[in-house]
């Protein structure tokens, strides 16, 4: 039985992909929109039996091309970019696409598995726990996923579900294979790098009563992103939304102190503190943009207490340990 990845040429799709292979996998229908022609390279050295452009994808699934054919839909196809305006544009892309792909795998009791996002709980003035009371996104991005989450809720409350649907609401992801998304590519890249071609690292000024470099975040290693979907794939009795995070919020700083120190090492140069590299000008502190006041999360912090309850066990990645891996894995190129 043949495996859709939708988005699978982008970051999380391509890493599900080749942890796939890894497990033997082959029999893989990569879904994506290749006008970037380059995002090929992250497919390169996977094993795909097929691949289809996003909106011929969603024509063959249409006139039946599938049926039968599917065991699950892995959906990491969106629009993540959270700048973007356009309402009608991300509704299309990550409410309307995620919500035909859902209809159609409960019509042929295929496993569905698909990202939702942190922006879904916008500041987190309520905490981060998936409930409602939580959930205030600060953007159409953060509402686009948290409309298709509210449809979820409601099938699973009527006793509606034919198969296992799981929704992730993944933090701030790192890792390999995020090369090719500019400005939205995770902090961890930028500071490789910012610190690669300049030998410095900038980060925010304080803002919102918290110091410079000290905005807070949950820092969460692509790693450990498809390991937890890859344990939902095992178990598909598990429905429901879930937090996919590491649970452990770290400021900027710490962010920044691994991925100076992960290069230096390799440089054979000793790791040096947060407080020395200040004192060398090696980590700089520039004005928060008035563009994000009002918009920007402070503080994120996954609670994985339903994770935890719905049987994934495993550990995961401080960004200490986390971001050395992802700087060792640039660095060989």
């Amino acid at each position: 039985m043949t495996i859709i990845v939708t988005g699978a040429a982008g970051f999380i799709g391509s890493n599900l992909v080749r942890a796939l292979n890894a497990r033997g996998e082959t029999d893989i229908v990569a879904v994506d929109n290749l006008t970037r022609g380059d995002k090929y390279r992250n497919l390169a050295d996977c094993q795909i039996a097929h691949y289809l452009d996003k909106q011929d994808f969603i024509e063959e699934l249409a006139s039946g091309g599938f049926d039968g054919e599917v065991s699950a839909i892995l959906h990491q196809g969106a629009c993540s970019d959270t700048m973007e305006h356009n309402g009608k544009y991300m509704m299309d892309n990550n409410y309307q696409y995620t919500l035909a792909l859902f209809e159609w795998c409960q019509s042929e009791e295929v496993q569905f598995l698909y990202a939702s996002s942190a922006a879904t709980y916008g500041a987190g003035s309520n905490g981060f726990y998936e409930d409602p009371e939580c959930e205030a996104p600060l953007n159409v991005y953060g509402y686009s996923k948290l409309l298709f989450d509210q449809v979820l809720r409601r099938r699973i409350d009527s006793g509606q579900i034919t198969a296992q649907v799981a929704g992730f609401r993944y933090f701030n992801v790192y890792g390999p294979r995020e090369w090719h998304k500019g400005r939205m590519a995770s902090v961890a890249f930028h500071h490789f790098n910012q610190y690669r071609e300049s030998g410095k690292v900038k980060l925010f000024g304080e803002y919102g009563g918290y110091a410079a470099g000290g905005h807070t975040r949950d820092f969460v290693s692509v790693e450990d992103v498809v390991n937890v979907n890859l344990w939902f794939l095992d178990n598909p009795e598990v429905c429901g939304i879930y937090n996919v995070g590491s649970g452990r919020a770290q400021p900027f700083n710490d962010v920044a102190v691994a991925a100076v120190n992960a290069c230096r090492a390799q440089d054979g140069l000793p790791a040096l503190s947060l407080a020395e590299l200040v004192a060398q000008g090696i980590l700089e502190y520039t004005e928060f943009p008035d563009a994000l006041r009002g918009k920007y999360q402070c503080f994120t912090e996954a609670d994985l207490t339903l994770l935890r309850e719905a049987g994934y066990d495993a550990p995961f990645y401080s960004v200490e340990e986390g971001v050395q891996r992802y700087v060792n894995a640039l660095l060989a190129g």
